[in-house]
């Protein structure tokens, strides 16, 4: 895989291992361009993100890492930034980074995604559930601060899958991504999930390509061993789809690369 923009570091509380073990990990899977995208810290949710008087350590450290192994690879320094109405800052928006991955994590400040907080599904309507994401999702294309799309179809971590035509939700949101230049990243950490797929799904990436919205990879490792865990799969994937180039930003510039 040449581009893998989504890794995290033991910053974020929840990863493993030392930032040195995912890059060698990447150079050992033939990957060109590989970046760090922790969690931005925000007033919210804080246990699971960096905190703002790390930013810069964290900054640092790339910059380190960056030299240490530019015979090998290109490190590219990111932020995965939750779109969460209220709590968003600019020392994030603003931040001096290649790129910023734009993620929904919240449904109204309930974690969807968390395993802690999975009880909640039995309390509304899955349908209502699914729409209310992908609303969030459109509205944070439209922000227009972020370069690229998170775990686009996270909703379905737990496999619980809507009774309505995805295409018809998403609809608007993908839309909404288009309208804002963004791309779609195709995450391989579905895989290690209940729902067992990357994001997006097989159905969304088709409608991705109709829309001719460029894509990008990302392993989202927490550990060095995850990072192109499912590199083969998603390829193959994206390449099935009818996609033959990803992206790659330097600066918050984008390029578009073979794969």
């Amino acid at each position: 895989m040449r581009v893998d923009l989504h890794n995290h570091t033991t910053l974020c509380n929840h990863a493993e291992g030392e930032m040195y073990q995912y890059i060698e990990k990447a150079i050992t899977s033939g990957t060109e361009y590989f970046g760090f995208s922790e969690h931005a810290p925000m007033d919210f949710d804080q246990k699971y993100r960096m905190r703002f008087d790390q930013m810069a350590q964290y900054k640092q450290n790339l910059l380190t890492l960056k030299e240490r192994y530019k015979n090998d690879i290109t490190v590219l320094t990111g932020l995965e930034v939750d779109y969460l109405p209220g709590h968003m800052d600019e020392r994030v928006l603003k931040a001096d980074v290649d790129y910023l991955i734009g993620s929904v994590h919240f449904i109204n400040e309930w974690g969807f995604d968390n395993p802690e907080f999975i009880g909640e599904y039995q309390n509304r309507d899955i349908d209502t559930i699914w729409q209310e994401y992908f609303d969030a999702v459109e509205a944070m294309a439209k922000s227009g601060y972020f370069d690229i799309v998170g775990h686009l179809d996270l909703i379905k971590v737990f496999n619980f899958l809507p009774q309505k035509d995805l295409r018809l939700i998403a609809k608007n949101a993908l839309q909404a991504i288009k309208k804002a230049n963004m791309v779609v990243e195709i995450n391989m950490s579905g895989y290690r999930k209940p729902v067992a797929e990357p994001y997006p799904s097989p159905l969304l990436l088709h409608e991705i390509r109709q829309l001719d919205i460029p894509v990008t990879f990302g392993s989202d490792a927490h550990k060095p061993e995850q990072v192109s865990l499912y590199a083969e799969q998603v390829v193959t994937l994206a390449k099935a789809h009818g996609f033959d180039k990803c992206a790659v930003f330097k600066g918050r510039e984008r390029e578009l690369l073979n794969f």
